[in-house]
């Protein structure tokens, strides 16, 4: 299978100097925790079981003709079939030593045709509702799943470090924007908008100051519905009402 972008006419692929990525941090949250989709890099067809190859962040090359944006978008539908998601570009990861593992040069020679070839690759991270959101996995993701933020193992190549710079953005983005609600299902609690803030910023947050200042928020609506098919006593809902 060869997924090496092709090259403009009249440039030997060979002579190029390195290729250019896409990895995609995809948060999630499930009403409890922070969890990060990841794909097992191998081909639909293969033992699903198989840790032949590392799990990964989804990416892939990026073809010549095509803006970053785009690419981050496409790639994204390609190995996991989400479309439409926030997307947002947070850092580049050029090291020449990003390769650390035998199994990920084994990875390299079987999908690309230059595997030596060092590629530079632009970190995105996504937010998902993951009520709202079923990933599947495609091309040469063979799975696609969630994990637990606090229980990622070991991924392919540097993706362990692009996703706690992903994380890293996450939270100063969140500090000054409401993208926050890209997490949540359209109708949430404020325990719900609460625990997500305090697992993003890692502190706990004072429950009466908290809820003071969510209610000021003019996009924030009480609903007149509150939670159902709970043990504990029903919480009151709300929803993001964006703004055109």
């Amino acid at each position: 299978m060869n997924t090496q972008a092709s090259h403009p006419s009249g440039l030997d692929p060979a002579s190029v100097p390195f290729d250019l990525s896409i990895d995609n941090v995809v948060f999630g949250f499930d009403g409890e925790q922070l969890q990060v989709l990841l794909i097992r890099q191998g081909l639909p067809g293969e033992d699903m079981r198989s840790d032949r190859f590392h799990m990964a962040v989804p990416g892939d090359l990026i073809s010549p003709e095509e803006g970053l944006d785009e690419a981050a978008h496409r790639i994204l539908s390609n190995l996991t079939s989400l479309k439409g998601i926030f997307l947002k570009q947070f850092q580049a990861f050029g090291a020449p030593d990003r390769v650390f593992d035998e199994k990920d040069r084994e990875w390299l020679t079987r999908f690309r045709p230059y595997p030596e070839r060092r590629v530079v690759t632009i970190g995105y991270y996504s937010l998902v509702s993951m009520e709202e959101y079923r990933p599947m996995p495609s091309s040469f993701a063979s799975r696609a799943e969630w994990c637990p933020l606090q229980q990622i193992p070991q991924l392919a190549f540097d993706h362990n470090a692009i996703i706690e710079a992903g994380l890293k953005q996450l939270r100063e983005d969140v500090v000054h924007h409401n993208i926050i609600f890209e997490l949540l299902p359209e109708k949430f609690t404020l325990g719900q908008l609460q625990r997500l803030h305090e697992i993003i910023l890692g502190k706990e947050l004072d429950k009466r100051n908290f809820r003071k200042n969510v209610k000021k928020m003019e996009n924030v609506v009480a609903l007149d519905e509150k939670q159902e098919g709970v043990l504990h006593k029903p919480a009151q809902l709300y929803t993001y009402r964006r703004t055109v």
